[in-house]
C-alpha cells in the first residue's frame, strides 16, 4: 500500500512538472490559438499604394529593431536556412534568418505588402553582430567585427498570435481575384517553395466588441528572385535557386495566353495553382502592380542590401514583368497570343 501511494505521488509530481513547463505551456498555447474565430482577410485595398514606403516596408519606422544590443535566446531546427530566436536592445523578440534566403525575404514581403496582401514585418540588417551566438549548423556569409552578413530580422506586432496554418488549394478566397493574384504574385516572384507549411494565419484583435480578423499570410518567401524555369524536368530540383538575379532576370515570366487563361513559365511546388488563371485576374493585379514606380521597387531591393547594379536589373526585371501583365488584352473568347 506504501509504494503503491508513493508511485502515485510520483505521477502527480511528474505531471505537475509537465504542465507547468515552457513547451506544454507553448503546446496549449497554441491548440488555444487554433480556436479562435475572426473575419478572414488575405488582402486590403492599398488606398496610399503610390505612397507606401517599400524600404522601410509593413513595419515602418516605429517597428525597427534596436540593434544596440542583440542577444541569442535559442536555435530554430529545420528548413533550408540558418534561424535564430534572438532579442534587441528594447527587449523585442525577432527570428533572425541567415543566408541565401534572407536578401530576398525581404524585397518579397514589400512587394506583397505594396499591392495590399498581408505580411508580417521584416527588416535586413548588413551585418548583424549577435551576443552568445552559437556555430551555425551550415556556412554563412560573415562580415567585419565577427558578425553575420545580410540577416533578415521578423517579428510581429505582440497582439498578433499565430491560429495555424492555411492550404492553397482549401482556404476562403479560392476562385476570388485576390487569391488568383497572390498565385500571379508567387509566380512573378519567382518563389517555387509554395509549401503550406509556409502559410500562417494570424488572428489580430481589432474594434471595441472583441472580434478580429484572421489575417491569412505567406510567411516565407525566401525560395524568390531566382530560376524556376528549367527545360530538364529531371534535374529541376538541382537547378532551381534563390536570389540570383541574373538568372532571375533570364528567366521568362509569360508562356502563353489562350481562350482566357494566362499560362506562366512557373515550374515550382502547387503549380497546378496557375493552370485557372483568367485574363481578368492578371489584369486585376497589374492593375495594382503598375501604381508601384520604379523607385519603389528599388527600394524594395535597397532595403535587401542588394548590389547597386543589382537593384538596377531586379527593378527592370519586375517592370518588365508587371509590363507583361498589363499588356495581356482580350478580343472576344479569345486572347492576345491565341494561335
Amino acid at each position: 500500500m506504501l509504494f503503491q501511494k508513493k508511485i502515485r505521488a510520483l505521477v502527480v509530481i511528474i505531471f505537475l512538472s509537465a504542465i507547468s513547463s515552457p513547451a506544454f505551456a507553448q503546446s496549449k498555447q497554441e491548440e488555444d490559438d487554433s480556436k479562435l474565430t475572426g473575419t478572414p482577410v488575405l488582402w486590403k485595398a492599398p488606398v496610399d499604394l503610390p505612397a507606401r514606403d517599400l524600404f522601410l516596408g509593413p513595419g515602418g519606422e516605429e517597428m525597427r529593431p534596436d540593434l544596440s544590443r542583440i542577444t541569442f535566446e535559442s536555435d530554430e531546427t529545420g528548413g533550408y536556412s540558418v534561424k535564430w530566436n534572438v532579442k534587441d536592445g528594447s527587449g523585442r523578440k525577432w527570428v533572425a534568418k541567415l543566408g541565401k534566403e534572407s536578401q530576398a525575404e525581404t524585397a518579397a514581403v514589400r512587394l506583397l505588402w505594396a499591392v495590399g496582401y498581408m505580411t508580417e514585418v521584416n527588416y535586413l540588417v548588413p551585418c548583424l553582430h549577435v551576443e552568445g551566438a552559437p556555430k551555425p549548423r551550415k556556412k554563412v556569409q560573415r562580415c567585419e567585427g565577427d558578425g553575420f552578413a545580410n540577416v533578415r530580422l521578423k517579428s510581429r506586432p505582440k497582439e498578433f498570435k499565430k491560429a495555424g496554418n492555411w492550404s492553397w488549394k482549401q482556404n476562403p478566397f479560392v476562385g476570388t481575384k485576390e487569391f488568383q493574384g497572390l498565385v500571379v504574385m508567387m509566380a512573378l516572384l519567382n518563389n517555387w517553395d509554395l509549401k503550406e507549411e509556409n502559410n500562417k494565419i494570424f488572428y489580430v484583435p481589432s474594434g471595441e466588441n472583441g472580434e478580429g480578423e484572421l489575417q491569412y499570410m505567406v510567411t516565407d518567401l525566401g525560395a524568390s528572385f531566382g530560376q524556376v524555369k528549367v527545360n530538364a524536368p529531371i534535374l529541376w530540383r538541382i537547378l532551381r535557386n534563390r536570389n540570383d538575379p541574373k538568372d532571375y532576370s533570364r528567366d521568362p515570366f509569360i508562356d502563353s495566353v489562350k481562350r482566357g487563361r494566362v499560362f506562366f513559365s512557373y515550374t515550382g511546388k502547387q503549380d497546378e495553382l496557375f493552370d485557372d488563371i483568367k485574363v481578368g485576374d492578371a489584369r486585376w493585379i497589374a492593375s495594382l502592380l503598375s501604381k508601384l514606380s520604379d523607385r519603389q521597387i528599388g527600394d524594395a531591393f535597397r532595403a535587401a542590401n542588394y548590389a547597386p547594379e543589382e537593384v538596377r536589373l531586379l527593378t527592370d526585371s519586375v517592370r518588365s514583368r508587371i509590363n507583361e501583365l498589363a499588356e495581356i488584352r482580350t478580343d472576344g473568347p479569345l486572347a492576345k497570343g491565341e494561335k
